[in-house]
């Protein structure tokens, strides 16, 4: 026959009772020590998985803003590790548009929640595209953009060691800043981005465990394939590299796309690999993806097995795209295509 604790314990009913209750405060005062040394986790930033691949790099990199002949608007949502409770959410609107025959603007919104953190923020973009040989299609775009954040941490489910609720949540406000450049030739292309080049504040945090560098540098590279000019099927592979100077964790994306164009119209299906480059073998997950473009309706739906510990509780990740393509105008510039 088992024993029961209680029975051995050495404690009264009274001093059992007593005991459980610190306990349940001890343990949620650590989750919520555990929850602001954290805040690192998010980054100040959004998550950066599969959706730039959904034909949309503006949101990765400012110096796709502005190519091509019509305003890009796109609409996405992304959530992580379906069947988790409070598991990561993002949804993002991105609209980037030409200016003149060199130039472009765009600006990103989103808003981004994980269990009890939660952020918001907006990016404003420029770039300007540059032909180093117009009859190869030799072209070199530059990109900035300035970032806004609102970070806080609610506590409103959170009490401390007397019972009281903490007064008002921990918050920050970070104002950043993104830069890029982006090399194409023919169709081969070449993005190297730096991300919240700025150190970020720490007035409402503590300075000794929180960590202060945003900085993450990537590279996204890739070529289109094509028997000839008249081909309907188009494969491109492709790949993101992601490094944080912060900790020095790195993670890689290899990718492989194959677009059907119909006239103007093109679907495509494809892959996603994403693994930490320190486990090469052990990939984070695989994503299969598909979409459309009809009539200037964009459609793109990817979902990520998930490979790791993660898989026993969750059904994966889901990320969803809708978007319009709208005022179709050419440039003079084949920069802009």
């Amino acid at each position: 026959m088992t024993a029961n604790l209680l029975d051995i314990s050495p404690f009264t009913d009274n001093d059992s009772l007593t005991y459980n209750i610190m306990f349940k405060k001890l343990y949620t005062s650590i989750f919520l020590f555990s929850l602001t040394i954290g805040v690192a986790a998010q980054e100040l930033t959004i998550p950066q998985l599969s959706q730039y691949i959904a034909d949309n790099p503006f949101l990765m990199s400012p110096t796709y803003a502005g190519i091509g002949d019509h305003i890009k608007v796109r609409l996405n949502g992304l959530t992580q590790w379906v069947g988790i409770e409070d598991a990561p959410d993002t949804q993002t609107l991105a609209a980037d548009a030409r200016i003149g025959n060199r130039s472009g603007i765009g600006m990103l919104m989103y808003n981004d929640s994980n269990g009890e953190t939660k952020q918001r923020g907006a990016r404003v973009s420029f770039a300007h595209h540059l032909t180093l040989n117009r009859y190869d299609d030799i072209f070199l775009s530059f990109g900035i953009s300035y970032n806004f954040n609102q970070f806080r941490i609610d506590v409103e489910n959170f009490t401390d060691f007397n019972g009281q609720r903490p007064t008002d949540d921990k918050s920050t406000t970070n104002h950043n800043f993104d830069l890029g450049v982006l090399y194409r030739y023919n169709k081969f292309f070449i993005s190297l981005n730096a991300s919240n080049i700025l150190p970020k504040n720490l007035e409402q945090f503590n300075p000794v465990f929180e960590p202060n560098t945003l900085r993450n540098y990537y590279a996204y590279a890739g070529y289109s394939i094509s028997k000839n000019k008249n081909s309907k099927l188009e494969v491109e592979p492709s790949a993101f590299f992601q490094w944080f100077e912060s900790d020095g964790r790195s993670v890689t994306d290899l990718n492989a796309k194959f677009r059907f164009h119909d006239f103007e119209d093109y679907y495509y299906v494809g892959v996603t690999y994403r693994f930490l480059n320190d486990q090469l073998g052990q990939p984070l997950y695989i994503a299969p993806i598909a979409g459309l473009k009809k009539n200037n309706f964009y459609f793109g739906y990817s979902y990520q097995v998930i490979t790791n510990e993660i898989l026993g509780y969750s059904t994966g990740t889901h990320v969803l795209t809708v978007g319009m393509d709208l005022f179709q105008g050419i440039s003079n510039c084949r920069c802009m295509y």
